[in-house]
């Protein structure tokens, strides 16, 4: 009997402790899980001659993750950046980062902050959750608790993952994206 009280109070918290998310809210779907698919879908808020994203390969054909329509002609004035965004290694093949063209000028975007900055007025889900990406929340395609979003005039409402720190739990968020300003404000709904 000792034994089982406690072990009801810890089975009792994890289901009432993770609050459930509302039955209008539809799945992402499972292509959007992936940071890389999602740039097609930035619209920026300036004017480019031409942009793309890159990650860090000194292969130029395997470097390019996207990029817009090309102009004829183009001069890279600066080297590439040597830390970007999604940074998940060391060596080749471990970060992003964006190049875009404004009038013969070449500008990198290198930072989460950057990214965030690029994207400006979040015009549709893909920037939402590469928003989201950049302060760490993530698609989880197997549980509603990470995988559901809606969306209004004003805002994209999101419920998406982040791992815990034993990495064998995840964790739930609501999230709240100002389509206008970008400004996140998240909430934790639990572990699940």
């Amino acid at each position: 009997m000792k034994v089982l009280l406690p072990v009801l109070l810890l089975c009792s918290g994890l289901v009432f402790g993770q609050k459930t998310v509302p039955s209008d809210y539809k799945k992402i779907p499972e292509i959007l899980d992936n940071p890389e698919l999602l740039f097609p879908f930035i619209v920026p808020d300036k004017k480019y001659d031409y942009w793309s994203v890159l990650r860090n390969n000194p292969d130029p054909d395997k470097a390019v993750i996207y990029e817009s329509q090309a102009p004829d002609f183009m001069t890279l004035n600066d080297p590439a950046p040597e830390k970007g965004f999604f940074q998940k290694c060391l060596g080749e093949d471990c970060f992003s980062y964006l190049l875009a063209c404004e009038k013969g000028k070449t500008k990198y975007f290198s930072t989460e902050q950057q990214l965030r900055s690029f994207i400006g007025t979040v015009d549709n889900l893909p920037e939402a959750i590469l928003i989201a990406n950049t302060y760490g929340y993530t698609v989880d395609t197997g549980n509603v608790s990470g995988r559901s979003y809606t969306m209004d005039d004003k805002n994209i409402f999101l419920y998406l993952s982040k791992l815990t720190n034993n990495a064998e739990n995840k964790e739930s968020f609501f999230i709240k994206i100002n389509r206008k300003t970008g400004k996140i404000e998240t909430k934790n709904n639990g572990t699940y």
